[in-house]
């Protein structure tokens, strides 16, 4: 694949928009928590770029994990899927959709 970390799990939530991921990432040696949903990433720490070209999640981050809950996000009351992924460990959701 040569789509990006980031373009991937977007990809990923289009195929799937009844669900929201939480990454939890370090970029540049600083934390970051980046919520992707229906195609759009936005990072809940960090300024996002208005341009979508510029990746809030850049290929250079380290992910730490990714988190799939039940969308529309309620912050209130998450319902989570799943809890904990890797980006080893997501790479099967992945394919499974095509992305």
């Amino acid at each position: 694949m040569s789509n990006s970390i980031g373009q991937r799990l977007e990809q990923y939530t289009v195929r799937r928009p009844q669900e929201v991921l939480m990454v939890e990432a370090e970029i540049d040696e600083e934390m970051d928590e980046i919520a992707i949903f229906k195609g759009f990433s936005s990072s809940l720490m960090r300024p996002t770029a208005f341009d979508p070209d510029v990746p809030v999640l850049p290929d250079r981050a380290k992910i730490i994990k990714i988190d799939r809950l039940k969308g529309p996000l309620n912050p209130n009351q998450p319902q989570y899927i799943d809890r904990g992924l890797t980006w080893e460990t997501i790479q099967p959701l992945l394919e499974e959709v095509g992305v």
